[in-house]
């Protein structure tokens, strides 16, 4: 007991530190948004007709996209939801640079009652997988 009394502090780090560890995967789950790796996503893709949402801004789209991928940066999602009503019923992966814009847009979409999967580690995961690119 004695060690918890003279170490408390580093313990309340410790147990800070593990809380935001696993944080991002419970809000996940709690959120209902799932997330697929590269090559679910190409599952989706080729099995579920899924659509591929990229919320990044122009010029990041331009650079270099999944291919058939839909453009909506995130800042004009909201405004714009009502150009992906015709795809209610399939599924919609959606892709940033890294995963965090895409997860801000699966909650918006989510929401909104669309079946949503956000592509972890984005376009640089799918990158990485060697999977083919845009231009």
């Amino acid at each position: 007991m004695s060690f918890v009394q003279n170490n408390f502090w580093l313990i309340m780090i410790a147990v800070t530190a593990a809380f935001m560890l696993v944080w991002p995967s419970i809000s996940r789950r709690v959120s209902g948004v799932g997330e697929v790796q590269p090559a679910e996503a190409v599952q989706k893709i080729n099995r579920e007709d899924a659509l591929v949402l990229d919320v990044r801004e122009d010029n990041e789209y331009r650079a270099g996209h999944i291919p058939n991928a839909r453009h909506i940066p995130l800042s004009q999602l909201a405004s714009r939801l009502s150009e992906l009503e015709k795809f209610k019923d399939r599924p919609i992966v959606v892709n940033c640079r890294s995963g965090a814009r895409s997860a801000s847009a699966c909650g918006t979409l989510s929401k909104a009652g669309f079946n949503v999967f956000n592509l972890r580690g984005g376009i640089i995961a799918w990158e990485q997988a060697s999977l083919p690119v845009e231009k």
